[in-house]
């Protein structure tokens, strides 16, 4: 699909979309960057990239598709670097998790003859780092695009394709809807997990030891999401701080509300809210965005 493939970052994403743009024959050629020396040495024995460039405007010459695959914070910086060495009629991309922000902070430092779709694949663990990745990281999961007005139809249709390619499913969203969403479905929860996990922490009347030996699933599952990049999280309460807070107000309405419940004993009301809130979870199964098998704690598969 494209001669030459820039990721700007090798973290899970960028490895993921590297391994799977090979697996399927995307690119004649993928380059790579990422300021670690070390990811960099180890990208290049892992095949992720044909060759590792030592800045981001060597990276970007020459490329087709390019695809910021940092933390969201560093794309300002990275993009007015980039901006001036960006093939004409070329793609950039990003894979961030929030787009109000990514756009106000990148799209000005776009050329006109260069095509800024924001990108962000539904698809991760919580890994990181280059050895991280899987060629079957986006098999099955959603990729929501939320291109600019002006943008060439045949351009969005492009990326789309290549999405696909990688297995996502796509779906055009408005960012300020796209940065609502998701701060229900992903922001939220990871803030209410690593609050869970710092609560458990804090609590000194059980010991750490305890906290970790005797762990069932539900806590099992916060301190997989708040081993998440903690880099890459910050960013992302920081860059959408709006929808973030806003959703957790609603959060802490509700959570009043039980407290009142439980406190009053009012277990019918319980139940009708256990009941109501449990068809969400079949919901995401007949989505087949997760199966009905238990496997507490993941163990046969650490990707999943």
């Amino acid at each position: 699909m494209f001669e030459q493939i820039t990721l700007i970052g090798i973290g899970l994403i960028g490895s993921s979309i590297s391994l799977a743009a090979q697996k399927k024959g995307l690119a004649r050629t993928i380059v790579g960057h990422t300021k670690s020396k070390e990811s960099t040495k180890l990208a290049l024995e892992l095949g992720l990239a044909d060759k590792m460039a030592p800045t981001t405007e060597e990276a970007v010459k020459g490329a087709d598709l390019v695809i910021l695959c940092t933390p969201v914070g560093a794309f300002e910086a990275i993009a007015k670097q980039i901006g001036p060495h960006l093939k004409p009629n070329s793609t950039i991309t990003d894979v961030g998790s929030v787009k109000g922000y990514v756009i106000e902070k990148v799209a000005k430092y776009i050329p006109d003859d260069v095509h800024f779709i924001p990108s962000h694949p539904l698809a991760g663990t919580e890994l990181s780092g280059p050895a991280s990745g899987f060629a079957e990281l986006f098999e099955n999961r959603w990729c929501l695009m939320t291109p600019l007005d002006e943008t060439d139809p045949a351009k969005i249709s492009e990326l789309g394709d290549f999405w696909q390619a990688l297995g996502s499913k796509v779906e055009i969203m408005d960012p300020d809807h796209h940065d609502t969403v998701l701060a229900v479905t992903s922001h939220v929860p990871h803030l209410i997990a690593y609050t869970m996990v710092g609560t458990a922490d804090h609590l000194h009347r059980i010991r750490n030891s305890e906290v970790i030996q005797y762990s069932a699933a539900g806590f099992r599952d916060f301190t997989r999401i708040a081993a998440s990049d903690p880099t890459m999280w910050r960013d992302v309460f920081l860059t959408n701080r709006e929808s973030t807070l806003d959703i957790l107000g609603r959060f802490t309405e509700e959570l009043f509300a039980l407290q009142r419940l439980i406190r009053t004993g009012n277990g019918q009301e319980l139940f009708d809210y256990f009941q109501r809130t449990r068809s969400i979870r079949q919901g995401i199964i007949e989505a087949g965005q997760d199966t009905a098998s238990p496997d507490f704690g993941r163990a046969k598969n650490t990707k999943n």
